[in-house]
């Protein structure tokens, strides 16, 4: 998908983001003319639609729309980011555990639950988030957000120390913003309902709640064996016994991964607002056109707005909306676009020299995309650090094109100067000890970039790219699929024959469940989302220390270093330009793209 913070004064942040998306719609009605129910219409593009509900995400199922289209609607996290507010921060009113509580230099955290319900009458309590932490422990690679040495490794000691508290002692002291933004984060809370390894069999009897480290965590295990084999029964979703219990604000009516899903309210919800919403309905199309003309035709209460369709963007204030019954809104994603190159595929060798990324950066003419793609909506990525909003975590180093601005020329030099030449159109390695280690003589620069051809803007992005490329002799077969596709394709992979994938682009990278844009996540050794396997001990080293501290030029040192290694080749980014129909309201697309139908609400005509 078209997948940070900061300012904060000793202990307390106050993410002040300029510019974060538009207001909702609702600040200008009063919600004394709302209609009680209804049902409003959400639109998505067939291949980009939810299709995974259990909440442990492996990395094949990453994805926004499963995470906040899907799950979180229906489970809650333990903390919950990104509100009504624009910003990408926590609410703490919209959590089921209240701010943790830290002590002893960072060594130890408090969680205490608020005593919310599940739909079956269950208390959302400290076992459940227990029951999270031992899956991490039994599966940490299967899970999307894993980092080698990061929660649960941190932990040393865990204890539900009452029945809605739970107590962690961890192994160094953290800094309190990152421990909570970017590993209390993580865990999602479940029910005793799923801890089983059979339908029908009594909650909690699959023993993973009380597992241990003694036995392999082979309960845990088998527990996740069971609900991994239920997630992948999507006709079952909305019958399941296991999915069917919920402690979000709303729970699935219909579901299918290929059309259209409905949401209604949980009767049972103990959070607050309350919907008001009797249903809201996502509903699947074959192509932007196709969900555009839905929107012509007054089918769908909001979509996005294919590029195409919008004039050119005004150098101040929104764009005049193109469909009468519909109001703008400009939604900022707190994300960094790029794509990813596999550093373990047959062409790793290649991808592994610097000058070789620094070759393909140059190659991207983000600018000229903004203005032949995006009418003047798109805007640079050049490193880790969201450029959109306005925020203060941009380093010196990011600013404006970045460290390698759009240069045919240059890349071409840089080939050339580490023993390569075009030969017949394409750059060849006549030189195998300036091309580097594991490059023989006569290796070409040809390699396919999968992308996901259901997202806006990529299948002109990747035409682009490929004709700007071939001029310096770099040739790219680009391959599209749905977004769907290219994400389960591009996973971590062991060097080998089954390790085929060289380079993938999906869109970008929105922070989250890691909400402070340290890059633990995506750029860490062996972390989850690390799907290309990028390595480098300085990355780590930096990384870490933004763990610990809250300084801003130590996560600037990172920022800056991430910019110029180029673990992935940046891409331009671009504010999503949302259609709202005007008689719905209480809409808001806050950066970190979490959905909450909860406050939506229609009004007369």
């Amino acid at each position: 998908m078209r997948h940070v913070r900061f300012a904060w004064v000793a202990a307390a942040i106050a993410l002040a983001v300029a510019g974060a998306g538009c207001s909702s719609t609702s600040s200008t009605h009063s919600s004394s003319n709302a209609v009680k129910g209804g049902t409003a219409s959400y639109g998505f593009v067939s291949g980009d639609q939810p299709n995974w509900i259990f909440p442990y995400d492996s990395p094949a199922y990453s994805s926004v729309a499963n995470l906040d289209d899907l799950q979180q609607p229906l489970y809650r996290p333990l903390y919950w980011f990104g509100g009504q507010n624009d910003q990408p921060t926590a609410d703490y009113g919209l959590s089921v555990a209240k701010a943790p509580v830290y002590s002893d230099g960072g060594k130890t955290v408090v969680i205490n639950m608020k005593g919310w319900k599940w739909s079956d009458g269950e208390t959302v309590d400290a076992q459940d988030v227990i029951f999270w932490l031992h899956m991490m422990e039994a599966e940490p690679d299967n899970y999307y957000g894993y980092v080698p040495g990061d929660i649960p490794q941190d932990i040393t000691s865990m204890a539900a120390t009452g029945a809605n508290q739970v107590t962690l002692h961890l192994n160094q002291g953290y800094s309190s913003l990152w421990y909570t933004y970017n590993e209390l984060s993580q865990i999602t809370p479940m029910p005793a309902a799923w801890d089983v390894t059979s339908l029908g069999a009594s909650p909690g009897s699959g023993g993973c709640v009380a597992d241990s480290a003694a036995d392999g965590w082979a309960k845990c295990k088998a527990v996740y064996n069971f609900l991994t084999a239920q997630a992948q029964q999507a006709a079952t979703y909305v019958s399941s016994p296991i999915w069917s219990v919920v402690d979000g604000a709303w729970r699935l009516k219909a579901f299918n991964p290929n059309g259209t899903d409905s949401l209604v309210p949980n009767p049972k919800y103990s959070g607050s607002p309350k919907p008001h919403l009797a249903q809201v309905n996502f509903v699947t199309y074959t192509s932007p056109s196709a969900l555009y003309t839905a929107m012509q035709t007054g089918e769908l209460d909001i979509g996005l707005v294919p590029d195409s369709d919008l004039p050119v963007k005004p150098a101040s204030g929104k764009p005049a909306s193109p469909l009468p019954n519909y109001a703008l809104q400009l939604s900022y994603t707190f994300s960094f676009y790029f794509y990813r190159v596999n550093f373990h595929s047959p062409f790793g060798a290649v991808f592994s020299q610097l000058y070789v990324r620094q070759a393909l950066a140059y190659l991207v003419d983000q600018a000229g995309m903004d203005k032949a793609i995006y009418r003047g909506y798109g805007y640079p990525t050049t490193g880790p650090a969201p450029t959109e909003p306005s925020n203060q975590w941009v380093p010196s180093a990011e600013d404006g094109q970045g460290p390698y601005p759009f240069s045919i020329a240059k890349a071409t030099s840089l080939l050339t100067s580490h023993g390569w030449a075009k030969v017949n159109g394409v750059m060849t390695c006549t030189d195998p000890a300036k091309c580097g280690s594991g490059i023989a003589k006569g290796a070409q620069l040809k390699f396919t970039l999968d992308y996901a051809s259901d997202v806006f803007g990529l299948p002109q992005e990747a035409d682009v790219y490929k004709s700007d490329a071939s001029k310096a002799g770099v040739i790219i077969n680009m391959d599209g699929e749905t977004f769907n596709t290219v994400i389960g394709t591009a996973t971590p992979c062991s060097p080998g024959a089954s390790c085929t994938w060289e380079a993938s682009m999906v869109g970008g990278w929105v922070y989250g469940p890691d909400y402070e844009p340290t890059g633990e996540e995506i750029f860490g050794t062996g972390a989850g989302a690390n799907k290309g396997s990028y390595s480098n001990a300085e990355m780590n080293k930096l990384i870490a220390e933004t763990n610990t501290s809250s300084s801003l030029a130590i996560y600037h040192t990172f920022a800056t270093y991430a910019a110029e290694q180029l673990p992935s080749i940046w891409m331009p980014d671009s504010a999503q330009v949302m259609a709202v129909s005007k008689n719905l309201h209480g809409v808001v697309f806050n950066p970190l793209q979490t959905l909450m139908p909860e406050y939506w609400y229609l009004t007369k005509s």
